[in-house]
């Protein structure tokens, strides 16, 4: 494998150093050429037609109902009180204090009174309150709540569970494994192979493409497949019957004995002892000091003029305006504006749109092929082993 290697390396670059074969055979001997078909593509002008939608507008006339709004007066009539103010003079009698002043002498004697002062004892018998404190005993009613206890007998539910056994269809896997053989592709191993030169033609252009030179190249083929054997499992599903054990509740009354304690009211009686605070009155006597204040009465003699004013009463009489304010009805009249709306017909042009369809033509390039004879080389020459 190596060995086929180098030598594929050496093909490749031995014309690189000394020029291609047909170079070399061209110089020692004449050319000679043989004729080969060859497709090439020509560029024409198509013409061809595409559907287009154009919007065309027919005018249409058309009556419609349009609202045209009138403004109406009218009058409203309605009835108003309006005061009316009338003045009358009132004669009116009425009495007024007029002062009279007259001076008069008046006694203004006055008793100048002098206080002596004397002291002297005086026995003086007083109540005194004192407590005394007594112990006594009282005889006090109160209530006890007892408790008493009774057994009862009492109904009660409960709930039990009761096993029931059903049978449920359960499916297993019996299988087993089983050998199975299958086929591998092979592994991609790469090879040297032998690339002959030719010549091609684009097919985008139509011009020849260059003269590409033979080489070896290294290229990946795939190996032949091969047989692999596998272990497998193959099911095989049987049905069995399994007993299951299920707990349904079950509800069960019965009698059960309660106790209970009920609250009985009994009266008792107890002493309590009473403390009682009575209060004793004494009379004890004391001595007191006191003052006594005796007072002189003496006589002082005084004349005072005194001016006195005396209020006479008099009648006058007076003129009073009094206004008497009275309602008069009248009649006011009130303009006033209503809106009417009223319905006119009214003839409008307006524009139908409308689709119309038509062709437009469309010019495109195409390229068409060819087949022409073409003049190829063919490479012979005896002299030069070709």
């Amino acid at each position: 494998m190596n060995n086929q290697v180098r030598w594929g390396f050496a093909v490749l670059f031995l014309p690189a150093c000394f020029g291609t074969a047909s170079e070399l055979r061209a110089q020692c001997c004449d050319m000679a050429y043989q004729m080969v078909c060859q497709t090439v593509f020509e560029e024409r002008q198509v013409t061809h037609y595409r559907n287009e939608c154009e919007t065309v507008y027919d005018s249409q006339e058309i009556t419609r109902q349009v609202p045209v709004w009138e403004t109406q007066k009218h009058e409203r009539r309605y009835k108003v009180l309006k005061p009316v103010s009338e003045t009358s003079m009132r004669e009116e009698k009425y009495c007024v204090q007029r002062p009279v002043c007259e001076t008069i002498m008046r006694d203004c004697s006055y008793n100048v009174v002098r206080n002596i002062n004397e002291t002297a004892e005086r026995e003086e018998r007083y109540v005194v309150s004192r407590p005394v404190w007594e112990t006594s005993q009282r005889e006090e009613r109160y209530l006890v709540q007892r408790p008493v206890c009774e057994t009862v007998q009492q109904q009660q539910c409960r709930t039990v569970l009761r096993p029931v056994t059903t049978c449920r269809t359960e499916y297993a896997d019996e299988g087993c494994y089983v050998d199975q053989v299958s086929m591998v592709p092979g592994a991609a191993v790469p090879q040297v192979a032998y690339n002959p030169g030719v010549r091609t033609v684009d097919p985008l252009t139509g011009w020849a493409v260059p003269y590409y030179r033979p080489s070896y190249t290294t290229m990946m083929v795939q190996a032949p497949p091969q047989q692999v054997v596998n272990r497998v499992w193959q099911p095989r599903v049987v049905a069995k019957q399994v007993q299951v054990v299920q707990y349904v509740p079950q509800q069960i009354t019965e009698t059960v004995p309660v106790q209970v304690t009920r609250m009985v009211t009994e009266e008792q009686v107890r002493q309590v002892p009473v403390q009682v605070c009575r209060i004793v009155q004494e009379e004890q006597v004391r001595k007191v000091p006191y003052t006594t204040c005796r007072q002189v009465v003496e006589r002082v003699e005084r004349q005072v003029p005194v001016q006195i004013t005396r209020m006479v009463t008099e009648q006058q009489v007076r003129q009073v305006p009094v206004t008497v304010c009275r309602m008069v009805e009248e009649e006011r009249v009130e303009p006033y504006e209503v809106r009417v709306c009223k319905w006119v017909c009214e003839k409008q042009t307006v524009q139908v749109p409308r689709v119309v369809m038509k062709q437009v033509p469309i010019t495109s390039t195409v390229r068409v092929p060819k087949t022409v004879m073409v003049r190829m080389p063919v490479e012979s020459c005896n002299s030069c082993g070709g």
